[in-house]
């Protein structure tokens, strides 16, 4: 278990390089610790492996004030675990339901343990600023609409691939608009 902790504090070091989070913003995080053993989905929950990869992802998160969305299995309709500060700072709505390994998966019940004052939430409703995927459970659906992947050096959680993303603003505009503000500068100095 030491290496996955070591492999998952690694993943989130690099994301949070690649995209540095500031406080308030809102990360997701689905996972399949059957996965991540080796096995497929929901065949061998393990609280071992789920408490070693949140001890290796969320100091860094909480470190920086970022708020972390834990989401369950599909026997939970993909429900998330929140702290309810993060809750009552997304606007979001809380429902009655208490993950466990065989109905939430391993992920969220030991988030649940592990989260000061959890609650569970159905959606994030898209607000989701950047999250990890490990497995495959699909967390999309939680993020802001213009998810970016982010390519990190560490492919795989155990035996589970790790994807992330991140998001961006949507750009707007037409065939005159620009997007950074250096393009910004320079149209001013041709204007001037």
């Amino acid at each position: 278990m030491e290496g996955l902790r070591q492999q998952a504090r690694k993943a989130i070091e690099e994301f949070l390089e690649l995209f540095p989070m500031p406080e308030g913003s809102l990360f997701v995080l689905g996972g399949s610790t059957s996965e991540v053993l080796g096995a497929k989905v929901g065949t061998r929950p393990s609280l071992e492996a789920a408490e070693a990869i949140l001890e290796g992802l969320l100091p860094p998160l909480m470190a920086r004030g970022v708020f972390v969305a834990v989401q369950g299995c599909e026997h939970l309709n993909r429900a998330l675990v929140v702290e309810r500060e993060a809750l009552r700072a997304y606007g979001l709505e809380e429902v009655t339901v208490f993950p466990h390994p065989k109905a939430g998966g391993a992920l969220a019940t030991a988030a649940f343990l592990r989260f000061r004052d959890p609650v569970m939430v159905e959606s994030l409703k898209a607000q989701a600023h950047g999250g990890m995927d490990i497995g495959g459970v699909l967390i999309g659906m939680h993020l802001r609409p213009v998810a970016v992947p982010l390519r990190l050096s560490v492919r795989k959680l155990g035996e589970a691939v790790l994807l992330a993303a991140k998001t961006r603003p949507r750009l707007v505009g037409g065939a005159r608009a620009v997007y950074t503000r250096e393009e910004m500068l320079k149209k001013l100095e041709e204007y001037r």
